[in-house]
């Protein structure tokens, strides 16, 4: 079993949780509300989430605010108090022996990062396992951390200061026994408005762009459904080539609406872009040969036509 896969044993809880930072003054961007700052269309505590969607539990620590998918809303006493104490009072939601801590502003974090991490956890004996930068420096908020060790650290750090108002975060890594995973991608985060500018600017690169776009419009529709692009993408070429342009973006419409009615998921999507696509396959067979045929949707200026 991986640590991002559910438990067959019913009494041993969700797999892994998750704490996000997400109440931070964020000074270097004037004060504004940085979760809420839009990268790709999607709020950047809505990009952090959808990497970890299938976490036990989800806690955002900040004021509550509409995010794409249900949280459990946590806040440090007094608020603002730091790192160590917005931790503190997020880990006391969670009950899984594993724990995502992350930050609010990772715009290219990926469910493919979040299980990296809980694996190279769970097959090692470490306390945690944190990315790090393009500079190599640890980033202990895109971090899996044992919640035992993280709970025991935190409460020598209260015995000995009182409290863990204004501790830095330093002050607990620095006594996790922590393994080191590069990835100066996903542990990219937005402190500044260059920072925006520069994540605004690769997702509209030609290689981000359409897996960006789709994840934005499912967020914004609130469709929860992995399906196949590739061949949606071949259904609207056979269907712009073979039948009319116009038929392209009408025609995969059409397979949404009958795979809607079929009971959705990714299988009544492919099932429909199958039949659709043998369907535009057949009616340019028919064509063919024929020169007075006109699948780009011109006009038809044959003397019988009409």
């Amino acid at each position: 079993m991986t640590p991002y896969e559910p438990s067959r044993d019913p009494g041993a809880g969700p797999v892994y949780d998750v704490v996000v930072l997400a109440g931070g003054a964020a000074r270097r961007l004037g004060g504004a509300d940085k979760p809420g700052v839009r990268v790709g269309g999607r709020a950047l505590l809505d990009r952090v989430l959808a990497a970890c969607a299938d976490a036990g539990t989800t806690v955002v620590v900040a004021d509550p605010r509409p995010t794409a998918r249900p949280v459990t809303w946590a806040r440090e006493d007094p608020p603002g108090g730091g790192p160590l104490a917005a931790l503190d009072a997020g880990l006391r939601h969670t009950t899984a022996r594993y724990v995502l801590v992350l930050s609010a502003d990772l715009p290219f974090l990926q469910e493919g990062t979040a299980r990296l991490l809980l694996t190279v956890l769970r097959t090692g004996g470490a306390d945690g396992v944190l990315l790090t930068d393009a500079d190599g420096r640890d980033q202990p908020l895109v971090a899996a951390y044992r919640a035992t060790s993280l709970r025991h650290e935190l409460a020598a750090l209260t015995k000995e200061h009182g409290a863990l108002t204004g501790l830095p975060l330093r002050r607990l890594t620095a006594a996790l026994d922590l393994t080191r995973v590069p990835d100066p991608v996903a542990s990219f985060d937005c402190d500044t408005w260059d920072d925006i500018a520069t994540a605004r600017a690769r997702i509209r690169e030609h290689g981000h762009v359409l897996d960006e776009w789709i994840s934005a419009v499912k967020d914004e529709l609130g469709i929860d459904l992995d399906v196949d692009t590739g061949v949606l993408l071949d259904l609207a070429r056979d269907a712009a080539h073979g039948v009319a342009r116009p038929a392209a973006p009408l025609t995969t419409f059409l397979v949404g609406y009958a795979a809607a009615r079929a009971g959705g998921g990714s299988e009544a999507v492919a099932e429909a872009s199958r039949k659709a696509a043998a369907l535009a396959l057949r009616w340019a067979d028919e064509t063919d040969g024929d020169p007075a045929a006109t699948p780009d949707g011109g006009p038809d200026t044959r003397p019988d036509a009409g």
